[in-house]
């Protein structure tokens, strides 16, 4: 039996999730990849100078996960009503082990 396994880590090499799903992996790496730039654009604008990074680290990846629900609030709408589903299952995929950021 093949089994194939997806690892994605973040840009200092800490692995952050660990999949079978390659989709999962992909959106997960997409979500990272924009939380690191909306990082940097907090921190070039100086917009919560005091804020730690793993705080800033723990903002970004929220803002992220949820693009789609800050884009229709930067548009003047209403949040979406959430979906009437367990939030586990929503969040976390049976195959989608995340990891928790080191430090």
């Amino acid at each position: 039996m093949i089994e194939i396994e997806y690892i994605v880590k973040d840009r200092n090499g800490v692995e952050r999730l660990r999949t079978a799903d390659k989709k999962a992996a992909d959106a997960y790496d997409r979500v990272l990849e924009n939380a690191d730039r909306l990082a940097q654009l907090l921190r070039n604008d100086a917009v919560l100078p005091t804020l730690g990074d793993g705080q800033l680290e723990e903002l970004t990846i929220y803002l992220a996960r949820n693009a789609k629900t800050v884009e229709r609030i930067l548009k003047g709408k209403e949040p979406a009503p959430p979906p009437e589903t367990d939030t586990a299952e929503k969040t976390t995929p049976a195959d989608v082990t995340p990891l928790k950021a080191a430090g």
